[in-house]
């Protein structure tokens, strides 16, 4: 593969190029550090990547979200693969998504441990406490950069509202969001095209910044055009990898057991993901708490509650529900309970992630043979307008479930009320950084646990 310190081609002369290893330290902090759901994820990736470091233009980095809105899977994983990719081919690709989940999959591991072996710890709830109203305020935040540059009109607000109210109100599914606001765009594009215009070169983004290395105007580099023959091979090694490593589990152990019935439960899992991890909580829910027996309900709410706290995509609590599921279990003997637990959730997110890999590196080029056709971008437009009040349901369910944890009926948790505030305060005034946000509200929350 080639890694040289560019794969785009003529870079903007105004932004200096960036090597593979450059950008691996990037997506290695951005494990550490992806905090809020992917809400939280992409506002953090939007302002480093966009604003920041100027990698990629908005109306680039725009279209690939589009795209992986589309797919089943974590999306701000998928987005981080895509523009690994786009920048530094394959491998790039492999190393920003991967080092996305890494990560994320370490520490649940080891909180998993201390959670089956310790019990719910004050110290670790105090932190977790602290930490929630700070990834309310992300998520907020998230919702307001993304629909401030993506809400250029009143069409585009009006699909951001309907999609809101869709959700908020009336349930529906979010597939069912992003067709229907695919639709709109389409028939828009028709209508009132100008109205679906992300605009020209560098109009997406603002006129202070300088030109990106993927800018609006960079053509698509050779590795990312459409190849029928890469395909085809990318799809034999996608199903070489997922039936190599299945049978491997079939021959060593059957298929009855757990482990094997883990990957095929979650290749499953990873397929029905449309709409994020809360989209597919039920599924998992039912298949390894009532059909499984994995772990109790009590056990899949302490796991959810972790997941959101702790970096990563939301759907990584499925490494929760193995690890527990392999303790419980005692898959390698009572002996060696936390190799069962570490083994079960690598497995799980193996098999979570790897369709995720294979819908950009296969699907990615066809979507950058679509950049700057109305026909294509226009319904893209539309999902990104709808994404905006997607999220924003997101941020009011977060910030529901914190500040009034008992429901409507019971007391307002004032500590949690104050620290969304001070958060949000600290995001939109004083513009502190995502990393220092955490940090000094987990500080807060440890502090209040032991004086309260």
């Amino acid at each position: 593969m080639n890694v040289s310190p560019s794969s785009i081609g003529d870079a903007a002369q105004s932004v200096q190029a960036v090597t593979l290893k450059q950008a691996m330290w990037y997506w290695l902090k951005l494990g550490f550090v992806s905090f809020g759901g992917p809400a939280g994820q992409i506002a953090i990736m939007h302002h480093d990547l966009v604003d920041k470091k100027r990698w990629i233009s908005e109306q680039r980095f725009l279209h690939a979200l589009n795209y992986c809105m589309l797919l089943p899977g974590p999306e701000a994983q998928q987005l981080a693969t895509y523009i690994g990719w786009l920048m530094h081919r394959t491998w790039g690709g492999i190393i920003a998504g991967g080092l996305f989940v890494l990560p994320s999959l370490f520490i649940l591991i080891g909180l998993s441990w201390v959670y089956m072996a310790y019990g719910n710890l004050p110290q670790i709830a105090g932190v977790l406490y602290g930490i929630k109203p700070a990834v309310v305020a992300i998520v907020i935040f998230a919702a307001y950069r993304i629909g401030s540059r993506a809400l250029k009109n009143a069409v585009l607000w009006g699909i951001s509202t309907l999609a809101f109210l869709a959700i908020a109100v009336f349930n529906v599914a979010f597939p069912y969001i992003v067709l229907g606001a695919g639709l709109v765009g389409y028939l828009g594009s028709r209508i009132a095209p100008a109205k679906f215009v992300t605009g020209g070169p560098h109009q997406a983004s603002s006129k202070h910044l300088a030109a990106a290395i993927i800018d609006d105007d960079t053509p698509t580099p050779p590795h990312a055009r459409f190849s029928l023959k890469r395909m085809i091979r990318l799809i034999v090694i996608g199903l070489f990898l997922w039936a190599g490593v299945l049978g491997a589990l079939i021959g060593l152990y059957g298929w009855q057991d757990t482990l094997t019935q883990i990957g095929w439960f979650f290749t499953k899992a990873a397929l029905l993901t449309f709409g994020g991890a809360y989209a597919v909580l039920p599924y998992v829910y039912q298949g390894a708490v009532q059909t499984h027996g994995w772990l109790s309900p009590a056990q899949m709410i302490d796991g959810l509650a972790l997941g959101e706290t702790t970096p990563g995509p939301l759907i990584m609590v499925v490494a929760f529900v193995a690890f527990v599921g392999g303790w419980n279990h005692a898959l390698l003997s009572g002996d060696h309970l936390f190799l069962a637990g570490a083994v079960a959730a690598s497995v799980a997110t193996f098999f979570t992630f790897l369709p995720s890999f294979l819908f950009i590196f296969i699907g990615a080029p066809l979507v950058e043979a679509t950049q700057g056709e109305l026909k294509f971008t226009a319904p893209l437009t539309g999902i990104t307008a709808a994404v905006v009040g997607v999220i924003l349901n997101l941020a009011m369910f977060f910030a529901y479930h914190v500040v009034w944890p008992a429901g409507w009926h019971g007391t307002v948790d004032w500590f949690s009320a104050l620290c969304t505030v001070l958060a949000l305060i600290a995001l939109f005034r004083f513009k502190l950084g995502i990393i220092k946000l955490i940090g000094i509200f987990a500080l807060a929350g440890l502090l209040h646990h032991l004086i309260f």
